[in-house]
């Protein structure tokens, strides 16, 4: 087996950009750090030096980021700006007029490992100071360490999604409303047993030849999607932890066009060129606060079995790494996936696909180990059966009606 962790391998790549380059996402962006998707990169006015700090996500134009030929923009005429220039760990970032002769203290470049690096000093990350969450908190510059402080993960408020938010996307994320057999909606909800929803062919196909073009296909009408057909889901386990939910079991996804006896495959939003699988795909729930979107996800679907996960936090891309593409659900997510059982349960998190106390398993490294036993779970809640039900709205401020999914849970929005 080889070693676990190489941090250096992520500062490296890093430090080595030093060219503008912008994220995969498209349009107005939210920034939200690695470590709470639930807060977003915020400007405090739209005036010249003004301060930029995380806020509670609103979708409020405050929040709303662009990336165009290296500068990161806001309300349309202002960049965000590294104060005097100083290259000195701990200087914080501020807004300004952007320049017309691409001023270097307006220069960034978004990594692949989903870093703010500074093009005049590319040793330097954009940072969550202390790594404090709390509201107001003023972003800084300092030496990129391969830390979760330094992850910034782009997004969409899940109440202004884009009608698509990356180049070659074959479908919409703005699904709206309409349910229908044709829908091309490529935004996913994972909240219950009840209310989720798998990634799946748009026509029968394995899904080794249409993993880039997948749809959704929900359990709850009213978002846009695809519905699962009567008889698709034959056993389904829900279960929360601190760090991920994740939905497992079996059906005849025939129903859903996988092509009968297929395999099956891994999607995820991180394919090769940068693009998800399939490409546009966004996940939200409403698990760890409402409509929060999730950046790090896995999800297998064959033709008779199905595993979705999706993770927050700092240990999100290591709790759902995606790297092991050709082993299937249980070896990746250890679960229940017993036939006839539809439960929500709470649970342990389970140990990292692939880590074996201090070492990795890389895919095709033999031998192959095996599977980790599945984390424990608990306050287990029976369904008779999960069946397509609407995503109710209901009369309040937030629009929609609130359905309890289980006893031991706090009721959820449904969306």
């Amino acid at each position: 087996m080889n070693n676990l962790f190489s941090l250096s391998s992520a500062v490296l790549l890093a430090a080595t950009v030093v060219s503008a380059q912008g994220p995969s996402y498209r349009g107005e962006l939210l920034l939200e750090p690695g470590i709470n998707s639930g807060k977003c990169m915020t400007a405090s006015s739209n005036s010249d030096g003004a301060t930029v700090t995380i806020q509670s996500c609103t979708g409020a134009t405050s929040q709303k980021w662009s990336f165009s030929g290296g500068s990161v923009k806001i309300f349309g005429d202002k960049c965000l700006d590294v104060t005097d220039g100083s290259t000195a760990d701990g200087v914080k970032l501020q807004i300004l007029t952007c320049s017309t002769n691409n001023n270097p203290n307006q220069q960034f470049s978004y990594s692949r490992d989903f870093r703010l690096i500074w093009i005049a000093d590319n040793s330097k990350c954009m940072d969550l100071t202390n790594g404090n969450q709390s509201d107001g908190n003023r972003i800084q510059l300092w030496q990129c360490n391969g830390s979760a402080n330094q992850i910034w993960n782009t997004g969409y408020y899940y109440t202004d999604l884009p009608n698509t938010c990356e180049d070659g996307q074959s479908g919409t994320n703005n699904c709206g409303t309409a349910s229908s057999d044709s829908a091309q909606c490529q935004t996913a909800w994972i909240n219950s047993a009840e209310d989720f929803c798998l990634w799946a062919p748009p026509t029968v196909a394995t899904i080794g030849d249409s993993e880039r073009i997948e749809v959704a296909y929900c359990t709850k009408s009213g978002r846009g999607a695809r519905t699962m057909p009567d008889g698709t889901l034959q056993g389904v386990h829900f279960v929360k932890t601190p760090d991920y939910v994740q939905v497992t079991g079996v059906g005849d996804f025939t129903k859903i066009n996988v092509a009968a006896g297929d395999a099956g495959g891994e999607l995820d939003p991180h394919g090769a060129d940068g693009n998800g699988n399939p490409i546009g795909g966004l996940v939200y729930g409403n698990s760890f606060g409402t409509g929060q979107q999730y950046h790090e996800w896995t999800s297998f679907i064959s033709s008779n079995e199905f595993c979705f996960r999706a993770c927050v936090g700092a240990r999100a891309a290591t709790l759902c790494n995606h790297i092991y593409d050709e082993m299937g659900c249980y070896w990746n997510m250890p679960a229940n996936y017993d036939s006839g059982v539809f439960e929500n349960c709470d649970g342990e998190d389970d140990q990292p696909m692939g880590v074996y106390g201090t070492s990795t398993w890389y895919q095709g490294v033999s031998p192959t180990p095996t599977p980790h036993p599945a984390a424990p779970s608990s306050n287990c809640v029976p369904l008779s059966t999960v069946s397509v039900t609407p995503a109710r709205k209901r009369r309040s401020s937030s629009g929609f009606e609130k359905v309890a999914r289980a006893a031991f849970a706090e009721p959820t929005p449904m969306f």
